[in-house]
């Protein structure tokens, strides 16, 4: 059995609006989530971006995490889904 570790991967789907990027980042600075991959993109209005975090240094468990990605995407009016990348992996292959 592997390992499990301590990166999350954080996608984004939505209208997009000023500061999207901005607050996901400020929340995972101030509880020191490294951000160790990021690509986004803007398709007629509409945003989607894809980040992989580590939350070795983090002073949050993932729980708390995933559920302050949820709140901050309500807030700004976007989905924000906060996984484990084992779980991400997983649900991804082919």
């Amino acid at each position: 059995m592997e390992k499990e570790t301590d990166k999350i991967v954080i996608t984004v789907v939505g209208k997009d609006t000023v500061g999207i990027i901005a607050r996901i980042c400020v929340y995972l600075a101030e509880h020191g989530i490294n951000v160790l991959d990021i690509s986004q993109t803007i398709v007629q209005d509409y945003f989607n971006m894809m980040m992989v975090a580590d939350l070795g240094g983090s002073d949050v468990p993932f729980d708390e995490c995933a559920a302050a990605m949820d709140t901050i995407g309500e807030e700004i009016g976007v989905v924000i889904t906060c996984q484990k990348e084992e779980i991400f992996e997983m649900m991804h292959r082919v």
